[in-house]
């Protein structure tokens, strides 16, 4: 049996992804920890930063506070290479 490779999550580039859809929507690092009943702003700064993930539970809150799908927010380790030329196009 031929198996697809196993996808693996970019964190890095999925904490921009969130950041460059969350700043595309207006919202600002405090309405996310707001959004989420985080205690402190830090969790959503590692999450933009890639240090870390949200939960499965925070990112389903985030993708129906954006409006879009939480696939459209994980960016795989193969998409890589297609987010940053959508990034520098954008920044162009």
């Amino acid at each position: 049996m031929n198996l697809p490779s196993y996808p693996q999550i970019s964190p890095t580039a999925t904490g921009q992804r969130l950041r460059c859809l969350c700043l595309a929507a207006g919202y600002t690092v405090r309405d996310l920890q707001i959004y989420c009943r985080l205690n402190n702003p830090q969790s959503v700064y590692k999450w933009f930063s890639g240090s870390t993930l949200p939960t499965i539970d925070n990112f389903y809150a985030l993708s129906i506070l954006l409006g879009v799908s939480i696939n459209d927010i994980i960016v795989s380790t193969n998409d890589d290479v297609v987010f940053y030329l959508i990034i520098f196009n954008h920044l162009i």
